[in-house]
């Protein structure tokens, strides 16, 4: 039998929303394979969704910068909330997210990009700060979004200065239409984002093997239905999938009667001219970085097993 862990279990926990003692149950089932053990748990009806992302294990902060048809936002990891609230901190990310702009886009080119007025590229700017400050930073991860007409929009929630915050999220409209217009809706529509987290922009968007996998949960529940049932069942089943996870197919937080692409098909009416929402992206704040578990819960958990 593996060796089930407390942090294994939390994992599972934190993934799936599933209780301690199924979480546990699952992990044996299925030899410690957390990935098995959530499918295990869906498969059970025992696990109330199944997360892309590990929940939020590390500090710092997400910032983002905008400029004309051009976004970028970037994730600066710290050890501590206290250091993600230090000046110094904060000015280095909402630094990083302007020279993003003129960047490629990909972390290597910002890493290696120079910080205005010296000769510290933005990889030493952080060493130096690490000196400083005495905590491990990182910059971890960086996006870029444009636009040839049309707004970028963006939100930060648990924003703790303008751009910085735990959560950020971009949103490219692309139209000739109304500017003033098209920012309030993209902003809504980036706390949309935010709120409900979307693995993709439309069904062409989730890769081949989530769809194998939830495909595989469908056909696991549904054991022994004929095979033209089951082919039925599983076209279905992500039909469903779809309209939960892909933004266009979302309802929108704002009004629940209609969907994102129904609200982007109307927002041509008020914005004089034809809108497409061409993409976004969302960082929150420590996305699938384990955190060190502390006593308590490892205690809780010991306490099952005997």
């Amino acid at each position: 039998m593996a060796n089930i862990t407390a942090a294994m279990v939390k994992e599972l926990r934190e993934k799936t929303g599933a209780g301690m003692m199924d979480c546990k149950g699952a992990l044996n089932e299925t030899q410690g394979d957390l990935e098995a053990a959530v499918d295990w748990l869906r498969t059970k009806g025992l696990a109330k969704a199944a997360k892309k992302a590990g929940r939020v294990a590390a500090e710092g902060l997400v910032a983002v910068e905008s400029a004309g048809h051009h976004a970028a936002i970037v994730e600066v990891n710290s050890e501590t909330d206290f250091v993600a609230r230090n000046d110094a901190f904060q000015a280095f990310a909402r630094e990083a997210a302007k020279m993003a702009l003129d960047s490629d886009g990909t972390l290597d080119s910002l890493q290696a990009a120079h910080f205005p007025g010296g000769s510290e590229t933005v990889s030493e700017k952080l060493q130096n700060l690490i000196a400083t400050i005495g905590e491990n930073m990182n910059l971890r991860r960086v996006a870029k979004l444009d636009v040839s007409k049309g707004v970028i929009a963006s939100y930060v929630h648990g924003q703790i200065s303008e751009g910085l915050g735990k959560i950020g999220v971009l949103v490219a409209l692309e139209s000739e239409g109304d500017v003033e217009y098209l920012s309030t809706l993209g902003r809504q529509i980036a706390m949309h984002v935010a709120a409900t987290n979307p693995v993709a922009l439309d069904a062409s968007g989730v890769d081949d093997a989530t769809l194998e996998r939830e495909s595989n949960i469908l056909r696991e529940k549904n054991a022994g239905k004929p095979d033209h049932v089951m082919a039925k069942i599983v076209e279905s089943g992500l039909k469903s999938y779809y309209k939960e996870v892909t933004l266009l197919e979302q309802p929108f937080v704002h009004d629940g009667s209609k969907t994102i692409s129904q609200v982007i098909k109307e927002a041509a009416g008020k914005a004089g001219a034809p809108v497409a929402l061409t993409g976004f992206v969302r960082y929150a704040l420590g996305d699938g970085i384990e955190k060190e578990e502390g006593p308590d819960f490892a205690s809780e958990v010991a306490a099952m097993s005997r």
